[in-house]
């Protein structure tokens, strides 16, 4: 989805871009190769490995920074850019990230308990485990999650969590295993507590929220925001928001005002929401999930 994700940003080879989720620079690329020698395009992750390959780069038309999503206003302040033409967001954990044991994120390789998309700050989920309370931990799992086994997996996390019984990433998933009676086919019973504790570690939800609301404040006329989620809870939050966006404001029934009187939407919506092709998933499995919708500012 990685080109047309790039082609629905229209790209003006004089124009100002956004990647705000650089990963290994994938949509990055797509968008130096569209943009001219007046062209810029500037990254931010909050991921320092990610910040780390964006380095070796020498385009003078790119520039990335290590920062939060939910940051944009505040990194377009710094790098004194008024006004964007297109701003793309592929949200979620990414590949390189599930792919490496030591940062935690995947029940399918041993690792430290950790889920940081920004090991530098914040606290590891292994140290989230062992202070929450078997509420909140219950609350989080089913709230990010939808894990109808919540309050099971949360109380054997509270009579596990002595010593360094839940340091580590098959540790947690052995615990869920046993403490879920059933599971769908072919999903692993970890997979919607990984989820969830990922989610509430890094406030992805919240930093999307954030970010949506930051990019579209910075879009100039014709600019565009495009956006890429993974899963349910992600996408409710990208559709709502555009179809908000695109919206006319509502008045109170009696209000006697004409139709032709209403102000028009400042955004309108671009097509419908696309989702992965086969051969894309063929060739990626995560990809199965995604979807792309994208808002246009008038």
């Amino acid at each position: 989805m990685g080109v047309e994700a790039v082609e629905a940003l229209a790209v003006r080879p004089d124009g100002v871009y956004v990647d705000g989720t650089f990963g290994r620079g994938g949509h990055s690329r797509l968008i130096l190769d569209r943009l001219g020698p007046s062209g810029r395009l500037i990254a931010i992750d909050r991921d320092p490995e990610a910040v780390a390959v964006a380095a070796t780069w020498s385009d003078p038309r790119f520039r990335c920074v290590h920062e939060r999503l939910s940051r944009i206003g505040m990194v377009l302040d710094e790098l004194q850019v008024a006004v964007a033409d297109g701003v793309l967001l592929d949200v979620g954990v990414s590949s390189p990230q599930l792919d490496d044991a030591a940062r935690g994120f995947s029940f399918r390789r041993d690792g430290p308990l950790d889920m940081r998309m920004d090991p530098s700050s914040g606290e590891p989920a292994s140290e989230w485990l062992a202070r929450a309370s078997e509420k909140d931990i219950a609350e989080v799992i089913w709230r990010y999650g939808e894990e109808r086994f919540a309050q099971q997996i949360a109380r054997a996390v509270v009579a596990a969590r002595s010593g360094d019984a839940l340091r580590t990433t098959r540790q947690l998933a052995a615990l869920v295993a046993a403490a879920v009676r059933t599971r769908e086919p072919g999903q692993d019973p970890a997979t919607r507590t990984f989820q969830a504790l990922r989610i509430h570690v890094n406030q992805e939800l919240e930093e999307l929220e954030v970010g949506l609301a930051a990019a579209c404040a910075r879009l100039g006329a014709g600019g565009r925001l495009v956006v890429i989620a993974f899963h349910s809870l992600e996408d409710r939050i990208v559709k709502r928001f555009m179809r908000d966006r695109a919206s006319s404001p509502s008045f109170p029934a009696r209000l006697p005002i004409r139709a032709a009187e209403i102000p028009a939407p400042g955004m309108r919506l671009i097509g419908k929401a696309v989702r992965a092709t086969p051969a894309e998933i063929a060739a990626n499995p995560r990809a199965r999930s995604a979807i792309m919708r994208v808002l246009e500012k008038r």
